[in-house]
């Protein structure tokens, strides 16, 4: 039996939800039934440093980190960050960089996060009930709103 894994790598600066981002997936990821590991990588110590965080999950996961080049998915939350780790994906993995300004029209830019986190669910085979408890577990604040963003995203990445 073939063993599957998706690996999912997030980026942007600090203060922009990235490692949030990566914990709702996790979680979402584990409540779904799959192995999960993830490794969080830290630029600067402040607000607008990078700040990268590798998840992988699947039926068997050997490391959280994710090889150059090896990507399924580049979530970035900051243009730059982005194309500086575009290397990591692989040539057929899915860049949600274009999906970033659309985000970057939301009212709140506190919501990016839970915007891209919506994309990404219409493309993984996630229930929205995993995503839903995963965001009220991990997120814990406005979970109205992040259920309405996150709405949002998944009904734009369908599309």
């Amino acid at each position: 039996m073939k063993q599957t894994t998706t690996s999912v790598l997030f980026c942007g600066t600090g203060g922009q939800g990235v490692l949030k981002a990566s914990e709702v997936l996790g979680v979402a990821a584990m409540l779904s039934g799959n192995r999960v590991k993830k490794s969080e990588v830290h630029g600067m110590a402040q607000r607008g440093g990078s700040v990268e965080s590798h998840l992988i999950f699947g039926d068997t996961v050997y490391s959280p980190l994710i090889v150059p080049g090896e990507a399924d998915f580049l979530v970035c939350f900051e243009a730059n960050e982005g194309k500086r780790l575009a290397h990591f994906l692989k040539s057929d993995g899915v860049n949600l960089l274009p999906w970033l300004e659309e985000a970057e029209n939301l009212p709140d830019s506190r919501f990016i996060n839970t915007y891209l986190l919506g994309v990404l669910s219409s493309m993984l085979a996630i229930g929205q009930e995993h995503w839903m408890t995963a965001i009220e577990t991990v997120v814990a604040k406005k979970i109205e709103e992040n259920r309405r963003i996150f709405a949002l995203g998944a009904s734009r990445g369908k599309g």
